[in-house]
C-alpha cells in the first residue's frame, strides 16, 4: 500500500518534534555572535571604514594604512598592491574569535578574530575583481591589526 501524502507527513511529525525539542532543551547553546553594540563590532567596523576611506584616496593612502595596521609580528611581510586598491565590506554577523588561526604555523600575538568579507579590487578606479572570503584581524591592547593582502 502506498501511503498518502497526508499520512506521510503525519508519520514524519513525531521524529521532527523530538529533534526540535532536543535542540531547544540542549544544555550547551551555541555562542551568540557579538552584538552590534559590542566593542569588537564597533572597532572592526571602524577598521574597515578607515581601510575603505584610504582606498578611495588611492593606492598611496591605502599603502600607508596597511603599513600602519600590519600586525607587529609580521611587519616585514608586505606585498605591493601594484597600483590597485582593495575595499572590504564585512558581514558583521559572522564576526567571531578564531583561536585556531596561525600564520606559517605560529599563532599571532593578540586576540584573533575572523569575519566574512566581500572584497572589491580596483585599478585606476575601475573594478577588476570581486571576491567573497574571510579576513582575520587581531586585537592587541585596544588596537586592531590585520595582514596586508598579497594579490596573486
Amino acid at each position: 500500500m502506498i501511503p498518502s501524502p497526508l499520512r506521510s507527513r503525519a508519520l514524519m511529525a513525531p521524529p521532527l518534534l523530538v529533534l526540535l525539542l532536543g535542540c531547544l532543551l540542549s544544555d550547551s547553546p551555541a555562542p551568540a555572535p557579538p552584538s552590534p553594540e559590542s566593542g569588537a563590532v564597533r572597532s572592526v567596523t571602524a577598521y574597515f571604514h578607515t581601510n575603505n576611506t584610504a582606498a578611495r584616496h588611492g593606492p598611496d593612502a591605502q599603502r600607508t594604512f596597511l603599513r600602519r595596521t600590519q600586525h607587529p609580528d609580521y611587519r616585514d611581510q608586505r606585498c605591493s598592491l601594484d597600483g590597485m586598491t582593495i575595499t572590504a565590506e564585512p558581514a558583521l554577523g559572522t564576526l567571531r574569535p578564531d583561536e585556531e588561526f596561525t600564520v606559517a604555523g605560529r599563532h599571532p600575538v593578540g586576540r584573533v578574530w575572523v569575519v566574512g568579507v566581500e572584497i572589491t579590487v580596483r585599478r585606476g578606479g575601475v573594478v577588476v575583481g570581486r571576491q567573497l572570503g574571510s579576513q582575520h584581524l587581531v586585537a592587541i591592547d585596544g588596537r586592531w591589526y590585520g595582514f596586508a593582502p598579497c594579490p596573486g
